[in-house]
């Protein structure tokens, strides 16, 4: 399964706000690639950047960083794990994802940076 088939699967309105996060998320990070890992839409950018997936509620976005996700902890984001979730009619800023999502890339790339270094 593809991500644009996994999005077209969704019910309304919860479609409609995957498309959008979707959009939003490849315009920040146009160099990631996406894929669907254990049933859940994702997009990588030199490692796992994030994901996004649909409940019978709401909509989630995966952060798939610790950092990030303890730093929007402390800033009263609420997080459940390492997710947000948020209902099509109370979507997530717009300011927000695209900074977890910038957050994500510089931790990729300084992940990506220590491994060339220990590798020598």
């Amino acid at each position: 399964m593809t991500v644009p088939e996994y999005i077209a699967k969704q019910p309304e309105p919860f479609r409609s706000k995957l498309e959008e996060l979707r959009a939003l998320i490849l315009s920040v990070a146009p160099d990631a690639t996406e894929s669907v890992s254990y049933k859940v839409p994702c997009f990588r950018y030199l490692y796992w950047l994030v994901g996004m997936g649909v409940t019978k509620k709401y909509c989630s976005l995966y952060i798939m960083g610790t950092a990030v996700t303890n730093k929007l902890k402390e800033e009263g984001v609420e997080v459940e794990g390492s997710t947000i979730h948020f209902s099509p009619d109370k979507p997530l800023p717009v300011a927000l994802i695209k900074r977890i999502v910038r957050d994500r890339m510089k931790e990729n790339e300084a992940r990506a940076i220590a491994k060339m270094r220990r590798q020598g």
